[in-house]
Formats: C-alpha cells, sequence, structure tokens
C-alpha cells in the first residue's frame, strides 16, 4: 500500500504538489467566504459553585458576569476626586461606554462607585465589561483602542489594565526555530536541496493545518494560542517525519537504486513508522477529549489537526517533492549554500524582531543565488564528505559501549530523570495573575497600581451572591457580611449590594464583594475560597432560605482547577493503555511497550520538574523574564499528551529500525548498535531542530507560552539523550531476546501491524500495478532529471 502510494505520487509529481497547492489556498478562501476564524480564550466552566455564582450574576445583575472584564487604573499626586482628574476621567469613561460590547463601572457613580477610590483617595479605577460576545483577540483590539483614547492629565498615572484588554500579538519565534532547521539540517545532509524538502513539507503541513483549525472554530470552541501551540508541534513533527523519509531515501539512492525506486522503498519502510508515530501523536492529543470542556478539547483538536495534516503531507507531498528533486539531492552547489545561510539570517531577524538583519541578509540571498548561475565559484559543487560504514560510526561505538555496562548506565540514566522529576511533588496547579505580565507594560503597572492603593488581594475580589427562597430579610444578610468579614484572609467586604438599587425591599439577588488580603495566585487565597464554602458561609446561612455561592474569576479558575485535577488521571490512563497496546501490537513484544511506557513516563516528569523550578518556585525568574506562580492546569495535560506523543515518535523509528535488524539477522545484541547506528544520526539532528523550535517560545511575551516552549523542549533534549542514547540500548541488552518475546495466545489475539516494512523490498513491482508505465520508463526519466544539472541548487 504505501509502496503504491510512494509511485502513484512520485509519478504524478504536479498533481500531487498541485493539490496541496489548492489546498493551501482553499481553507482560507473558505475561512474568509465564511468570516474568518472564531477561535476565543474563553474557558467553558464545569457545574461548579462558581458556574452557580455567574448564574445569578447573569440573571440578577446584567453585565457583572458572563463576558471578559478589564480595567482603567489611575493613582494622581493629589486627590482622583479633584475637578482637574475627576472630569476628564469622566469623559474617558463616557467615550469608552459608547465602544460597541462595552460598559463602564465608574468610580465615581454612586455608592458602588465609592468603593473603587482608595482611602487615602490617590488611586481609583473603572471596571470595564465586555459582552460575553467578545472573544479574547477582539478584546484585546479594544484594550488598544482605549490606550488610544487615554487623556494626558497632568501628575496622574492612566492604565489600561486586566489580560483581556491586554494586546496579544501572534508569535513569530517559530521563525527562529526554522532558521535552526536550515543549519542544522544542512550539517546532517551535507545537501541544500534535501534540507529544503523536510522545512516545505513541515510548513504546508503546518499552513494547511492552521486553516483547518480556523474552519473548525467555527464549530466548536478552540482558544487563540491551539494555532500557535499547533504550529510549534507541526514544525516539529513535519520536519521529523520528512528527516527521516529523506534518510531512508538517501540510503536507497547510495545502495544504487533509481530515485523512483528508493522512494517507494523509503515509504514502505520509514513512511509506515511515520504513519504509525503520527497516529499515536493524534491519539494521544485527542485524548483530552475524555476531559468534556470544550476549551481543553479544542486545544486537543487544533493540535491534533496539525499532526495528522503534516503527516499526510510526508507521505504524499514529500513522494512527489522527491520526484522533482530526483537525485540532485546529493548535489549542493556554493550558490545554494551560501543563499540558504542569508535565508536562516533573515529568518531569524524576522524572530528576534530585527527588521534591519533581514532587509539586508534576504535580498543578499536573491542576489548570491542568481549570480550563482554566472559566477564559476558558485556553479561549483560542494564536497561531500565520504560516508561512514555503520561498523564505523560513534553511534555504534556508543551503542557497544553502554551494552557493555547495562546496569550502571540503568542507574545513571534513572536517577539523573527521577532527580529531576523531584519538583514535580511539590506542583501547585492554578492561574497565574497579571502579576506575572512582564514589567513595564501596562497590564503590570495597573496590576501594581491597584495592589499600592487598595492592597494585594484587590486585583482577584470574590464574588459572594446571595439568594432567597422567598422573600428577602436583611438581618440573615447582615449576618452572612459579619460572618465574611470576620473569616481569617479577608481583608475587607463591600455589600450587600441588590439588584435593586432604587429599592433594595424588592430585590430577588443580592452580592457581596470579598477583598482577600493576598494575591490571586497566592495558596492562601485558594485556601481562603475553600474555607468560605466549607465553613463559613454553610455556618452563617444555616436555618435560613438564603442560598449563597462563592464566583468570580479568581474561584472560577479555582474551580476549574479542581475539576481538571480530578480528571487528570482517566486522561493520562487511556492514553498509556492505548499507546502501550498499540505499540506491542507492532513490535509483537510485551516488554518493550513497557518499557516505552515507563521511559517516557520518566522524561515527562523530569520535564515536568523543571517547569516547576523555573515558572513555580521562580529559579532564574529574571533570567527567563518571569515570576514565580503556579503551573496552568491544562499546561501538564497538554504536555503529557504532546511529549508522550513525540516520545513515541522517537521509539517507532529506533525500535522499528532494531526490528528490522533483528528480523534480518536474528541477532539481539547487534542489531541494537545497527539500528542505533541508522537513526541516531536523525534522531539528533530531529531533535535539535525540535529543542530550538520549541525552546524559541521562550522569546515571547506570554508565560503560558513560556512554558510550553521550554517545558517540550526539555522533554524532547531529554528524550533524545538519556533515554533513546542511554536508557534504551542498555535496557535492550539486559533483556536480549527476550524483549520481542509475546505469549503466543495474546500474538494470536492482537492485529498485525507491520511498520517495518517488507524484508526484502521488490523494487519496480509497485509501478507497474498503479502507474500506468514501466519502471525503465521511469529509471530513464530519472536518469534525465539527473542529468539536468542547472536545476540543482
Amino acid at each position: 500500500m504505501m509502496a503504491r502510494l510512494a509511485s502513484w505520487c512520485f509519478v504524478h509529481r504536479w498533481r500531487v504538489i498541485g493539490a496541496w497547492f489548492v489546498l493551501l489556498i482553499g481553507v482560507y478562501a473558505w475561512g474568509g467566504a465564511i468570516g474568518g476564524s472564531k477561535a476565543d480564550g474563553s474557558l467553558e466552566i464545569p457545574k461548579s459553585d462558581s458556574r452557580s455564582g455567574l448564574d445569578v450574576l447573569q440573571k440578577s445583575f446584567p453585565g457583572a458576569g458572563g463576558g471578559l472584564t478589564g480595567s482603567i487604573v489611575f493613582q494622581t499626586d493629589g486627590s482622583v476626586t479633584d475637578e482637574s482628574v475627576a472630569e476628564p476621567m469622566k469623559q474617558l469613561f463616557s467615550e469608552i461606554d459608547e465602544i460597541k460590547g462595552v460598559s463602564v463601572a465608574s468610580p465615581f457613580e454612586g455608592q458602588a462607585g465609592a468603593a473603587q477610590i482608595s482611602a487615602d483617595s490617590r488611586t481609583a479605577f473603572a471596571t470595564i465589561n465586555l459582552s460575553p460576545s467578545i472573544n479574547q483577540t477582539d478584546s484585546g483590539k479594544i484594550g488598544e483602542r482605549i490606550k488610544e483614547m487615554v487623556p494626558t492629565v497632568e501628575g496622574t498615572q492612566i492604565e489600561v489594565g486586566g489580560a483581556a484588554l491586554a494586546k496579544f500579538e501572534p508569535p513569530s519565534s517559530e521563525l527562529i526555530g526554522v532558521a535552526f532547521a536550515i543549519v542544522v539540517l544542512i550539517l546532517a545532509f551535507g545537501s541544500v536541496l534535501a534540507m529544503g524538502l523536510p522545512i516545505a513539507v513541515a510548513l504546508g503541513g503546518v499552513g494547511v493545518g492552521a486553516g483547518l483549525i480556523a474552519l473548525v472554530s467555527h464549530v466548536t470552541s478552540v482558544p487563540e494560542f491551539a494555532t500557535t501551540i499547533g504550529a510549534m508541534i507541526g514544525l516539529g513533527v513535519g520536519i521529523d517525519y520528512a528527516l527521516f523519509i529523506v534518510t531512508r531515501y538517501r540510503e536507497g539512492l547510495h545502495e544504487g537504486m533509481t530515485p523512483l525506486q528508493a522512494t517507494s522503498t523509503a515509504l514502505d519502510t520509514a513512511g509506515r513508522a511515520v504513519i504509525f508515530a503520527g497516529m499515536t501523536v493524534v491519539i494521544s492529543l485527542l485524548g483530552m477529549l475524555l476531559i468534556q470542556l470544550k476549551f481543553i478539547s479544542g486545544l486537543g483538536i487544533g493540535a491534533a489537526i496539525t499532526v495528522a495534516v503534516t503527516m499526510v503531507a510526508s507521505v504524499t507531498l514529500l513522494p512527489a517533492l522527491l520526484g522533482l528533486a530526483g537525485p540532485r539531492v546529493e548535489v549542493t552547489r556554493w550558490r545554494g549554500l551560501i543563499a540558504a545561510g542569508l535565508v536562516a539570517i533573515a529568518l531569524l531577524g524576522i524572530g528576534l524582531k530585527i527588521p534591519a538583519l533581514a532587509l539586508v541578509a534576504g535580498p543578499l540571498a536573491v542576489i548570491v543565488f542568481a549570480l550563482g548561475f554566472a559566477i564559476a565559484p558558485l556553479k561549483a559543487q560542494v564536497k561531500q564528505r565520504p560516508r561512514k560504514p555503520s561498523n564505523e560510526t560513534f553511534a555504534y561505538r556508543w551503542s557497544h559501549v553502554i551494552q557493555a555496562r547495562p546496569w550502571t548506565s540503568v542507574l545513571i540514566g534513572t536517577v539523573l530523570l527521577v532527580g529531576l522529576s523531584v519538583p514535580l511533588f511539590s506542583l501547585n496547579l492554578g492561574s497565574s495573575d497579571d502579576g506575572n505580565f512582564p514589567k513595564g507594560t501596562s497590564t503590570r503597572t495597573a496590576y501594581d497600581l491597584l495592589a499600592d492603593g487598595f492592597g494585594p488581594g484587590f486585583n482577584g475580589p470574590l464574588v459572594v451572591t446571595a439568594t432567597f427562597d422567598g422573600s428577602p430579610d436583611l438581618e440573615p444578610l447582615t449576618a452572612l457580611a459579619t460572618a465574611l468579614g470576620d473569616t481569617p484572609g479577608v481583608a475587607e467586604v463591600v455589600g450587600p449590594i441588590p439588584n435593586d438599587m432604587a429599592d433594595p425591599t424588592k430585590a430577588d439577588a443580592f452580592l457581596f464583594r470579598v477583598i482577600p488580603a493576598t494575591s490571586p495566585q497566592d495558596g492562601r487565597t485558594q485556601q481562603l475560597i475553600d474555607d468560605l464554602r466549607v465553613d463559613t458561609i454553610p455556618t452563617a446561612v444555616d436555618g435560613t432560605a438564603l442560598t449563597v455561592h462563592v464566583t468570580g474569576n479568581v474561584a472560577v479558575f479555582h474551580d476549574f482547577t479542581a475539576y481538571l485535577s480530578e480528571r487528570m488521571p482517566l486522561f493520562i490512563g487511556v492514553v498509556l493503555a492505548l499507546s502501550f497496546l498499540l505499540l506491542m501490537a507492532v513490535f509483537r513484544s510485551l516488554l518493550v511497550p513497557l518499557k516505552a511506557v515507563v521511559m517516557n513516563m520518566l522524561s515527562i516528569g523530569a520535564a515536568y520538574g523543571i517547569v516547576v523550578a523555573i515558572f513555580q518556585w521562580g529559579w532564574m525568574g529574571s533570567a527567563f523574564g518571569i515570576a514565580g506562580g503556579p503551573i496552568e492546569p491544562f499546561l501538564p495535560m497538554m504536555m503529557f499528551a504532546i511529549v508522550f506523543g513525540l516520545s513515541m515518535d522517537y521509539e517507532v523509528f529506533l525500535l522499528s529500525r532494531i526490528k528490522e535488524e533483528y528480523d534480518r539477522t536474528g541477532d539481539p545484541k547487534n542489531s541494537v548498535a545497527d539500528g542505533l547506528a541508522a537513526t541516531a544520526r536523525v534522531i539528533t539532528a530531529a531533535a535539535a531542530i525540535m529543542v530550538v523550535v520549541f525552546g524559541s517560545f521562550m522569546f515571547e511575551d506570554n508565560r503560558i507560552t513560556k512554558m510550553f516552549g521550554l517545558g517540550l523542549a526539555v522533554a524532547v533534549f531529554l528524550d533524545a539523550t538519556l533515554v533513546r542514547m542511554l536508557l534504551v540500548p542498555a535496557t535492550m541488552e539486559l533483556l536480549g531476546e527476550k524483549n520481542w518475546w509475546l505469549p503466543k495466545w495474546l500474538d494470536r489475539l492482537l492485529p498485525n501491524i507491520n511498520v517495518e516494512g517488507p524484508t526484502e523490498v521488490h523494487h519496480g513491482s509497485p509501478l507497474d500495478e498503479t502507474a500506468g508505465g514501466s519502471t525503465a520508463d521511469l529509471d530513464d526519466e530519472a536518469a534525465e532529471l539527473g542529468a539536468d544539472e542547472s536545476l540543482g541548487v
């Protein structure tokens, strides 16, 4: 099947390339026709106390709940009530109120507004309420518009606060990864054309994937940064998959095969492993559907779409591109090498936001490449280093060194991974507050001004709603207010505020603003929420007709975290079980998949530990531009899905080659060394690219993006070094032939999934059945392609 697909794509290369081009244009044209992406970052709140409280707010206090919120914070040298300050601020609030979908709760309006002015009258804030129909991207644009409207008031500092109103900039750091990939692939392949193929496939897959995510966002909730995460993963796996196939293709050429035969063989061996590895990543990502929250499901679906499209591109678009390249993947000219280096510099300039670098290097790359067709030195071929026999490579020798001391190697690798995992045991899941925005941003400054004027807890007030089963009674409300204020950890209580200010006796709902003494992300604030729900409120309302709920953004994230924490074991268990069964079916072994699951869990645990140490404990925080805070509750889940899938990629690439050698020779010792020698260079190059692609997202301002980038980069690095180069050969040596043991009764039950391809490949036969031509005809065509040197780079 794979050989036939490869032959068809190779022969009908222009049809395949054209189809991918039409698909790329089509998904974006379709998206434009139906209004573009509707992605948003709003959380779907599960059934909880905070959800019930929001329902009360939406029903009885229109504008007080349901949509995103921000603030205008201002601090003056005198008093905010002075006419010189109050009048321009009132005018600003009036103008903001005219923006569609925006309402303003001014500090200069009534009793509720007076609570928005600090005790010393130097600091005040207005709450900006956004309609529930406004998503995070649009709210960021509204924030930028409000910043342009802010007047200059002498002696007064005015800041726009709240993450919802912060500017959202699509990250460009992935270009740093692409620039690095160009350099690594040229060093790994020694060929500019061979370098370009994986990058072209990855960019094609990511481009189509991003368009499809935008279309899917019209059907289900997809967070804005799902496209960013998809691009991050898609670039990594796209280059990974294509790199693996192109390497196998070049091996075929070195063995004397024609381009068609080499393509067919590469897809029938490496292509099978790519399909299986890609399916494993997709399954792992789609496991997040088990959480049954649209926000989490949207992240999983978005990332899975990009991986799936990239996987399909690797087995369809890549063979077509190989049909165009032919044997020229072995030829590199100085014009192409220099131009590729300049392109990498230009991409680096864009990724690092240094436009001058891009403006110089980009045009220079075009000039050098154009002159290369006329200037003899630039037309000359770059000499290739002779290929070493497999048993003379560093990886082959390294494998035998590890296999000679397997217990020592297992001990060293395990101790290192377990040691790095230690911080994981202090993991604190929660939502980081605006105090984690970079210093100097308006969002962070507004947060600091509020904390200075009102106390640290004012940035995350709790909202307590109270409704009566019958007619309202002020006495239990007064008792509730007293109980709330007496609770340890509460700095201030404002309320009760009726939903009918004109006649409170006719009100059917009331709310209290409870200001904690600690910041929103402080663990003591989370404990306060539990104390209010478990002790304070039940005691205060016992025997009354009051129904009380604790809500507000801080309480919502508290409940969201609890919900995800409860479902994490189910998600992890299902993904581990499915991966174990798939690997068992593929490698016909009981111990190989068991080892794979255990070792992957070790590398994931170590990556978690490093993330906790840096982003929660704050180690080296100044170097990364972050402050210590809780870890977002969905991050461990997303990291697990992505890292486990990517780890399985390397597992499949390495073990499929080891199994192939074992089936061919029956030698359990040398098959490990041969398999490692054949794949180590590819895995090392792919891992290096992934580490930089993921690590480059540390240059972004968004804390969540930084966490994803660092966590994934560390996990891939550990997996490609300690696991693949140390633990795998050591454990394979310890178990010997037992690696491939499987009970006969289980062997009969499992489906037969072949990812190694046929032991003996019969070249040419697939072509006769599918392409309608002869092998000789296409061999002649491939020779003509190779003879046309003017097309070489």
